[in-house]
């Protein structure tokens, strides 16, 4: 019964993080439509966003509480119903700022994923912990991914209403099927799986956690603001290779995360079998160039140094997830990856403005790139000071993002 209880687990862990990646970007392709549809400009409709990825920050650490004392499998329940629901509501409003509180809801909802959905995952995944985490990864990248495959499609097999409306939906009836699972007793959240701490100093153990700090909020802004931008980006730049409508533009950007999505599982690999800071090091440094000559690129190159842009930030995570487990005692596991959560998605709403106010104010997304070179790099410079490995085993925790 466990290991049926387990598999089970896994399942709705991995479907609510494609969900959640898929239900917190579509918007980004959806506001192409609404342009033309509502006869506002780029840079107002992107900013409706901003409250919703605010409250994907702001809700992660009381979500996490929730989660541990209510029980995660109550509250991906929550999740899945109350996500799917507000997406649902989305399709079905008639303003700008109907819209923008739905998109608010949708956020506080999302917000329960990652603090819940991940250790609920890691309590269940038994001896396989880092490959579990691995595939685990490679469903959130592919519901960025298909973020722009979905939306397009339906926006131009029926409407924006329906981008909304038919992801909302499926993300309700999964949580409907989730309800019934807990009820009949087939998923449980008494599973936990006892991990070995390596020890590690105190003065270390601070050290490393200032500097995750500052390097996971820089990777995050760039990541949040690639995400934002890159639908528009890719519409402007595209030489032809879109066509006429908005489903080759999501089709584009579901190329560069579905490439993206698997170097997850390349960068845990490398993780397990080379000494954490250079690995961690190495992404970040490949993202410097890469984000400069976006700044600028147009066509194929464009593509081409989008999907190694991204490829680089995604398979940055394992290393940084494994420096986070490894200079933390388990016993705060909990809390700091809750606040990892709370600047990752907190970065979302200052990458929103970011590239709202820039785009404003030029009409293009070369000054933005330019800004996040920067960011990259100062990233970089921070990574050097963490201290050298001496010999620890790695612990099995690579790939949640």
């Amino acid at each position: 019964m466990s290991s049926q209880i387990s598999r089970a687990t896994i399942v709705f862990s991995c479907l609510g993080h494609l969900y959640i990646h898929l239900c917190t970007a579509f918007f980004f392709v959806i506001v192409l439509s609404l342009e033309s549809v509502w006869q506002r400009p780029y840079h107002e409709l992107i900013e409706l966003w901003t409250l919703g990825s605010l409250m994907v920050g702001v809700v992660a650490l009381p979500a996490g509480m929730l989660g541990d004392k209510l029980g995660a499998s109550r509250m991906m329940v929550v999740y899945f119903l109350g996500m799917g629901g507000c997406a649902v509501a989305a399709g079905f409003t008639d303003s700008p700022d109907a819209l923008m509180w739905c998109l608010a809801g949708l956020g506080a909802f999302a917000a329960i994923y990652h603090p819940v959905g991940i250790p609920w995952l890691v309590r269940n995944a038994g001896t396989r912990r880092g490959k579990v985490l691995g595939f685990n990864g490679i469903f959130g990248s592919l519901g960025t991914a298909l973020a722009g495959v979905v939306a397009g499609s339906l926006i131009d097999l029926s409407s924006w209403r329906a981008a909304f409306i038919v992801p909302g939906v499926l993300c309700v009836l999964t949580g409907i099927v989730l309800l019934g699972f807990l009820l009949s007793g087939r998923i449980s959240d008494s599973t936990v799986v006892r991990r070995d701490e390596t020890h590690v100093s105190r003065s270390d153990m601070w050290r490393v956690f200032g500097i995750l700090i500052t390097t996971m909020f820089l990777l995050a802004l760039v990541y949040q603001s690639i995400q934002t931008s890159l639908p528009k980006l890719i519409e402007l730049r595209h030489g032809g290779l879109a066509g006429d409508g908005v489903f080759g533009i999501g089709l584009l950007v579901a190329g560069v995360y579905t490439a993206a999505a698997f170097m997850q599982v390349v960068g845990g690999h490398l993780a397990d079998r080379y000494p954490l800071k250079p690995v961690y090091i190495g992404a970040l440094l490949i993202q410097v160039p890469t984000l400069w000559l976006a700044a600028s690129l147009g066509g194929l190159p464009l593509l081409v140094v989008a999907t190694i842009m991204v490829m680089a930030g995604v398979g940055a995570l394992p290393a940084e997830n494994m420096l986070l487990a490894r200079y933390t005692p388990e016993s705060r596991h909990g809390l700091v990856f809750g606040i990892k959560f709370v600047l990752s998605f907190g970065a979302a709403p200052l990458a929103v403005q970011l590239v709202a106010i820039i785009t404003g104010r030029t009409g293009d997304f070369y000054w933005v790139y330019v800004l996040l070179t920067g960011f990259a790099f100062i990233a970089v410079c921070v990574a050097l000071m963490l201290p050298r490995a001496r010999g620890m085993p790695a612990p099995q925790t690579a790939g949640a993002d």
